[in-house]
C-alpha cells in the first residue's frame, strides 16, 4: 500500500471495482526533480521560465522556484499509481479525466505521492470502464497539488 508496503495487487479489474468507497494509498514519495521539470519541457515544447529558469524564479517566481507544470503533474499519474496499486489485465486504456484541477503548484525538488479511490465501474462492449478519484498531495503542503477523476478500460480478452 505504497510508503514501502508494496502495492496492492488485484487480479482482475471487478476486484478493483469492488474497493469502491475504499481509499487506495497513500502511494510512494516521489521527488520533482529539476532534471524532470527540464525534460518534460523539452518533451513538450513547453519551456516557460517559471519552469525552466531557477535563477529568473529566485527572483520573480511566488515562492522564489521553479514550479512543475501542472500536466508533469497530471503525467507522473503514470509513475505514481503502480506503488499504490496493480491490476493483472491484459490491456489497460487511458480513457481520459473529468473534473481534473491543479489546486498547489509544486515547487521544484518536492516530494509528491498518490491517493486514489474507486468511484465506480461500468461494463461496456470494450470493456470493463473504472472511474477513479485521484489526488496527488505534496508533503508539507496544506492542499494537494492535484485532484481528479481519471478513467481508465480494462480488457483481458485481448489477442
Amino acid at each position: 500500500m505504497g510508503d514501502g508496503g508494496g502495492p496492492r495487487m488485484f487480479a482482475s479489474a471487478t476486484d478493483l471495482v469492488a474497493t469502491a468507497g475504499e481509499e487506495l494509498g497513500p502511494g510512494d514519495w516521489f521527488t520533482v526533480t529539476q532534471d524532470v521539470i527540464d525534460r518534460f519541457a523539452d518533451a513538450t515544447g513547453d519551456h516557460q521560465w517559471i519552469h525552466v529558469d531557477p535563477e529568473r524564479a529566485a527572483r520573480e517566481a511566488p515562492g522564489g522556484t521553479t514550479i512543475a507544470h501542472g500536466m508533469l503533474t497530471f503525467s507522473l499519474l503514470g509513475t505514481l499509481q503502480p506503488s499504490v496499486y496493480q491490476v493483472a489485465a491484459q490491456s489497460i486504456l487511458n480513457v481520459g479525466a473529468n473534473r481534473l484541477r491543479f489546486l498547489s503548484p509544486v515547487p521544484v525538488d518536492s516530494r509528491i505521492r498518490l491517493r486514489e479511490g474507486v468511484v465506480d465501474g461500468q461494463e461496456t462492449a470494450a470493456g470493463l470502464r473504472v472511474t477513479s478519484s485521484v489526488t496527488i498531495e505534496i508533503e508539507g503542503a496544506p492542499k494537494p497539488a492535484m485532484v481528479a477523476e481519471i478513467v481508465f478500460l480494462y480488457r483481458d480478452d485481448v489477442a
